[in-house]
């Protein structure tokens, strides 16, 4: 059995540890990056200053077998709640079940 890979590293930003207690919360996942892309987009539409206005998330999950590309990305919208949109500009999300 694989062990799990979670990143519980300390990181920077409210935004940023919310997003990730949510989406453990939803998934239990065994692989979870929450990377803030933010000093990418520096200047950009969208950027309002705080340094967390963009974000990818790397979630690997038992949660999402079977599911199609549209509904795991539902899903990880639906467990961040008003993070996307309100919150953050721009969110990425690559989001895989477990292969064994």
């Amino acid at each position: 059995m694989q062990t799990p890979r979670r990143r519980f590293e300390p990181v920077a930003g409210t935004v940023q540890q919310e997003m990730e207690r949510r989406l453990i919360d939803a998934f239990e996942p065994t692989r979870l990056e929450v990377i803030n892309d933010s000093a990418k987009h520096s200047g950009h539409a969208g950027d309002d200053g705080s340094g967390e206005s963009h974000f990818t998330v790397v979630i690997e999950a038992a949660a999402f077998a079977e599911k199609s590309r549209l509904e795991r990305q539902r899903m990880v919208n639906k467990a961040l709640g008003d993070i996307p949109g309100e919150r953050v500009h721009a969110l990425a999300i690559q989001a895989s079940a477990p292969t064994s």
